[in-house]
């Protein structure tokens, strides 16, 4: 590897743990609240808007994944995610279709924590009596002021925060004295979520409840365990299974 991107490897091995012991209390928090939903036979919805959009989607209908969780989709792919009012309609489109029921969890997913879709989706979330989570880096969600009218940022209307420990414009490499490189909020958003699924699945596991995981379709006989598993939400899934 080249220089820079060696001293890119070590910095985000660095951050990646300090996002650990960082959130290790709020996960801790946050498993039993995910896996009583799940005993319940409820669901868990994910959103992102923009690149956010691939964290939200990682723990989606995959394997070794719990069944149960589904993404409220954007077909805009994130280019109107300004457009105040759009995210509210968005989800409210979803909501009819696929339903947000009272004591479900929500997992927003917004680096910036200030762009207007994320927004609305955890106000509209929130209104529906929702657990919300909302998954950015508090650094800049602190600072960076919000384009939408509710004036407050995605850690200010979330119930419970994960922060990625990202940085401002979230490139963490200078290459120049103008441009730099070397994202994180990626790897360290989708681990983040992965170390929070993993402790929701051993709180089930613990408290003698099912355990409805995907298997992945590339192992034998997989697809129709797969169905079977989703069969009773296959009503509420936004992406089917195979």
């Amino acid at each position: 590897m080249s220089p820079l991107a060696e001293a890119y490897y070590q910095r985000s091995l660095e951050m990646l743990a300090v996002a650990r012991e960082k959130n290790a209390a709020t996960i801790a928090k946050l498993a039993p609240i995910l896996g009583a939903c799940v005993a319940r036979g409820d669901m868990i919805h994910t959103f992102g808007s923009g690149h956010s959009e691939i964290i939200s989607r990682e723990i989606v209908g995959r394997a070794g994944g719990l069944v149960c969780i589904t993404a409220i989709p954007d077909p805009t792919a994130g280019f109107i995610e300004n457009l105040v009012g759009y995210g509210t309609k968005l989800v409210e489109r979803y909501d009819r279709q696929y339903e947000l029921r009272a004591g479900e969890v929500v997992i927003v997913i917004s680096n910036s924590g200030k762009n207007a879709s994320p927004l609305e989706v955890a106000l509209h979330a929130k209104k529906k009596g929702c657990v919300v989570i909302g998954l950015c880096s508090v650094t800049m969600s602190t600072t960076a002021k919000t384009v939408h009218p509710d004036g407050r940022n995605l850690h200010a209307i979330a119930d419970y925060v994960l922060d990625n420990g990202g940085v401002p414009g979230d490139a963490i490499m200078p290459v120049t004295d103008t441009v730099s490189t070397g994202p994180t909020s990626t790897f360290i958003g989708c681990s983040l979520l992965n170390w929070l699924m993993v402790s929701t699945m051993e709180w089930l596991k613990d408290h003698g409840h099912d355990l409805p995981v995907l298997r992945s379709q590339n192992v034998p006989g997989s697809i129709e365990r797969n169905r079977a598993v989703g069969e009773k939400y296959k009503h509420r899934l936004s992406k089917q299974l195979a």
